[in-house]
Parts: structure tokens; sequence; C-alpha cells
């Protein structure tokens, strides 16, 4: 059995948490020293970061935040979702149709109500379900309200019904299946195929400037910080011994007289309102949202994320995030025929070698060997334990 997290009061649980304060420390570092790289120091100098760079490590923090999400319920919970890219999607929808209502007469087609998808397909209205969303605060509500709604009502037909472990992970994929499918029709209202994109700004600020693409990788670094502040203090708190318990063995934390269900359906919600502010930071950055951000793949994709960085630890998830999306970015651009290859051969790896992931094993060791050790004596032994593995030794 997994040991569990010491209970902690307030937020104490930060000044005993290394890992995370390394973490909060880098994102404190990102947000002062990016933008003085980027604004400050003259493109021809070695130290100067362009914007192309900044937006692409915006995105990287969003999939941090989802893998946060994800970690939370999976590594604390036991409960792997397969179908966290609906929650993930849905936040982004929320956020693109608001970015729609901004464009008005700007359009290709000038209306000054429906977006230029609907004018296209003879639309005569705009649908019920849009109203509202030319306010930015409204908007922001439904990126958080929409995925919760969901992982409410999924969360609470299936834990109620005491579905758990592979079949609750093939329902989830299910759950993302449809709404691909779903998402994919033109008279759903969405852009069907093509889903939203050409937006323009929001709240009246140019979306293309280095000021906003700035601005988004500011917020997403802000975000991740507080994603990884909520999630680590609801493991440490009594609610999360309790997570632990369900993770470990479910029937006796049921057996105790603990309602297993409230606490799975709790945690199922908060991580799918995680995964949606992570989409709503996402789709500014790229431009679009379409049906593919629904594909059952891109769900996988994100566990192998977590498992990769170490599962249970919550800085790993956001380690294992960044790492493989950089390397996803680099190989599909040098060798973008074997990507796919290295994705799966990089889980294999990581399963056979580091079963608790990156972070995980490093952690694992130095616990047992060097208990009393420095951080940094921890840290190197651990990279030698790595190394031993990969000899065989």
């Amino acid at each position: 059995m997994h040991q569990a997290m010491p209970q902690c009061s307030g937020f104490s649980f930060l000044l005993t948490d290394t890992g995370g304060k390394i973490l909060l420390g880098i994102l404190l570092v990102a947000i002062i020293l990016v933008p003085i790289l980027n604004m400050l120091v003259p493109p021809e100098s070695m130290f100067h970061v362009p914007t192309f760079i900044v937006s692409l490590f915006g995105k990287y923090l969003t999939f941090a935040l989802l893998a946060l999400s994800v970690d939370l319920i999976w590594g604390y919970c036991g409960i792997l979702s397969l179908g966290h890219g609906a929650f993930f999607a849905l936040g982004g929808y929320a956020m693109g149709m608001y970015m729609m209502r901004q464009i008005g007469t700007r359009g290709v087609y000038g209306h000054p109500e429906l977006p230029d998808f609907m004018v296209f397909l003879n639309w005569k209205e705009l649908p019920w379900y849009w109203f509202g969303f030319d306010n930015f605060g409204f908007a922001m509500l439904m990126v958080m309200l929409v995925p919760g709604a969901l992982a409410f009502l999924f969360g609470w037909f299936a834990f109620r019904s005491r579905v758990s472990g592979v079949y609750l992970s093939i329902i989830t994929q299910a759950m993302t299946f449809a709404l691909l499918l779903a998402f994919f029709r033109n008279d759903m209202g969405f852009g069907g195929n093509n889903g939203l994109t050409d937006f323009k700004d929001i709240l009246g600020f140019n979306l293309q400037t280095d000021g906003m693409r700035m601005t988004l990788f500011v917020l997403s670094s802000l975000f991740v910080a507080l994603g990884y502040v909520v999630c680590r203090y609801i493991v440490s708190s009594r609610l999360g011994r309790v997570l632990v318990a369900i993770r470990d063995a479910e029937s006796r934390t049921r057996f105790l007289g603990y309602r297993v269900e409230y606490y799975q359906l709790f945690v199922f919600v908060i991580s799918a309102m995680l995964a949606g502010i992570a989409g709503a930071l996402y789709v500014p950055q790229v431009g679009i949202i379409n049906p593919s951000e629904f594909a059952p793949a891109n769900s996988i994709e994100i566990v192998i994320w977590v498992a990769i960085g170490g599962r249970g630890t919550l800085y790993g998830a956001v380690l294992g995030a960044v790492l493989v999306n950089y390397a996803k970015s680099y190989l599909t651009g040098a060798f973008p025929e074997i990507w796919l290859y290295a994705l799966g051969g990089l889980f294999i790896f990581s399963t056979i070698f580091f079963p608790k992931g990156i972070v995980g094993s490093i952690s694992s060791f130095a616990s047992v060997r060097f208990g009393n050790s420095s951080p940094g004596e921890i840290f190197s032994a651990g990279i030698a334990h790595m190394r031993r593995n990969l000899k065989g030794g």
C-alpha cells in the first residue's frame, strides 16, 4: 500500500513540500524573467526569448495544468480517466464561443451577431446556447461550469453504480468519443469539422500582439501555480487521506463507513474544472478549437504525460507534460514519421525501468537510502540509481 500524504493544516504543507517549492519557484522566475528577456533584450542578443517560444511554452503550461487535473484523480484516488480531453475541449469551446462573439462585423460576412460559419450554413438566428457568451464573466463561468456539470452527471451515475477500474476507463473513453462525433455535426452549432477560429481579441486586446502573447504565458504560469496549490491542499488534507485510502483499498474504506462515491465525485468534478480552465487558456494561444480535441488518443496521451513524470506527485505530472510535449514539438519537426513510435517507446521504457515515473522513482529511492541527506545528495543518488537501471545493474 502506498504511503499516505501527511496531514497538514492551512497552507503549512508548502513548507515541507520540497518539489512543490521548486516548481513554484521556477514558475515565479519564469513570470519575472521571460517578459524581460522577450521585451527588453534586443532580438540580436543570445539571451532574447522570441515571441513564438513564449507562445509555445505557454501552450505547454496549459498541458501541465491538464496533467495536474489527471494526476489528482488517478494518482491520489485511483480513477484512471481516459476521457479528460473532453473536459479540456469543453473549456476550450466555451472560450472560443466568447471570442467568436467578439468578432462582430469584422468577420468575412460582416454579420453583427452570427459567426461566419453560421452565415455560411444559412443559420437565421443565434442558437439559445450561444446567448451570454458575449459577456466575458459569463463565458469564464461556463469554462468551469460546463465541464464540472458533465463530470458531476457522469460521476453521479458511474460512482453510485460502483463502476471502477478498466470499466470506468472504457466508459470515459466512450464519453469523449461520443462528444467527438456530436461536435463534428454541422447542425450542433459549433462549427462542425472546422471548429471555431479566426479569433481577433480578448476584452478588446488584440490576440496577435507580443504583449497579449506574454500576458497569456503569465496567466498560464499563474494558473499552473494556483492549480498545484489547490491540488496539493486537497491531497494534504483529511480529504486527501481518504482519497488515498480509496485508491489503495476501496472496499476497506467503504467498510469503515465512508461514502466513497461522494469523495470520488467531488475530486472528479474539481479535476474536470481544472481541465476546463486549461482548455480555456489553450485556445487563445493556438488560435483554434475543433472536434479533434475530443479524440480519445489525446486523453490517452495525457495519461502518458503523468505516468512518465510521476503519478501521485503532482509536480511530476507538470514535468512529464512539459518534457513530452517539448519532445513532441522537436520530433514532429525533425522526424515526423517516428513521433508516435517514439511516444509509445517512451511509455514502455518508463513503465519497465521507472514504474513510478521520473520523479517518483528518484523520490522513492532517495527516501529509502538517504532519508536524512541534503536535497543535492538525494538528487545525485537518484540519478545514479536511474543510470544503473539503464545499464541493467
